[in-house]
């Protein structure tokens, strides 16, 4: 078992093949060593390996608290409190511990424990724990045991791909949600896109993103429209979409005003395996917006999965109300914390 910083450490041997077998782009090294750079809280990546081979990995936030202003801190006093999230939080509805499929549970239990051993170790006495985030249903067998607490968190919004036409899903639509189909807005597409302004598209998702946390905290109560409780996620930085956009795996879509102002956008991940929405970003109607256009966004995303055959579209763990008026089911996620005097055991 190793854990790589992405700040400093090269690329583990054996990565890239592993990760090209079935991982999001999010998983890219240097993809994690930018948001390693740009993060409060950043990631490190531990390697699981069967001999020479790698088998597993999971992607692990050290946070350190929410009051705290410093990026990509490098220590904090002696004996610094610290406690460790696996989970990724620019692709909330995936795991953050992945194993191939040909490990069995008994192998994925000790690389779980040697993973904690290693953790402990790396980050010292000041760990308080390990707080497996979004795990998928079969990751909680070997993630249980004593001392161990898991539940049931709000799930991630699946679109299985049984439909021969883009029309078809379309049909399937109530009255009121197809009346955003179309917007009627300039739209353009593209994976691998050079000709966007970064810094444009990260000011738009972040104040997008803040104004969700303001709704799902709204008049004391929370609803899962975007924020997380004690969120330990960072904002996205320029550098990041500025790498991420440029991916040919990674399709964005822009929606301009007569004036070429930004509207909304949207990056779409594009595996075999399936698709996923991935940031969504608009203005509020106050502010210029156009009302609905995430209906538009969707529907396109959709006819892109029924056009290259993918079996299904995720699209995270927010505003699943919204997302079941478009047809979407649910995937079942887990959360499973473990304390520190039975972290390895």
């Amino acid at each position: 078992m190793d854990i790589h910083d992405p700040r400093i450490d090269p690329r583990p041997g054996g990565w890239t093949e592993f990760r090209n077998r079935s991982l999001p782009p999010v998983w890219d090294y240097e993809l994690l060593r930018r948001e390693a750079w740009l993060a409060k809280n950043p990631p490190v990546l531990a390697v699981v390996r069967l001999g020479a081979r790698v088998v597993g990995a999971l992607s692990v936030m050290v946070c350190r608290g929410w009051g705290s202003r410093e990026f990509a801190p490098v220590s904090g006093g002696r004996f610094p409190l610290r406690w460790a999230e696996v989970y990724l939080p620019l692709l909330s509805g995936y795991p953050a511990c992945v194993f191939d499929d040909d490990l069995d549970a008994p192998s994925r239990r000790e690389a779980i424990r040697e993973f904690e051993r290693a953790l402990r170790q790396h980050v010292g006495a000041g760990l308080l724990g390990v707080v497996y985030r979004a795990m998928n249903p079969e990751l909680v067998p070997v993630l249980a045991g004593r001392g161990r607490v898991s539940r049931e968190i709000d799930p991630a919004a699946v679109l299985r791909n049984t439909y021969a036409t883009p029309a078809e899903w379309e049909s399937s639509l109530s009255p009121e949600v197809r009346r955003y189909l179309h917007a009627g807005v300039a739209t353009e597409a593209a994976f691998g896109r050079t000709d966007l302004d970064p810094h444009e598209l990260a000011v738009l998702l972040n104040a997008h993103r803040a104004r969700q946390d303001e709704r799902a905290w709204a008049g004391g109560q929370r609803s899962r429209v975007g924020g997380l409780h004690l969120d330990t996620r960072s904002p996205i930085a320029s550098g990041y979409l500025d790498a991420l956009v440029r991916r040919p795996d990674v399709l964005t879509r822009t929606y301009r005003d007569g004036a070429g102002r930004l509207l909304g956008f949207n990056t779409m991940i594009d595996h075999e395996s399936g698709c996923a929405v991935h940031h969504w970003a608009a203005r509020p109607s106050a502010a210029g917006g156009r009302k609905g256009l995430y209906v538009d966004c969707y529907a396109k995303c959709v006819a892109h999965m029924i056009a290259a055959r993918r079996p299904e579209l995720t699209a995270g763990r927010a505003m699943l109300p919204e997302k079941s008026a478009l047809g979407f089911g649910a995937r079942s996620l887990f959360s499973v914390a473990v304390p520190r005097p039975v972290l390895g055991r």
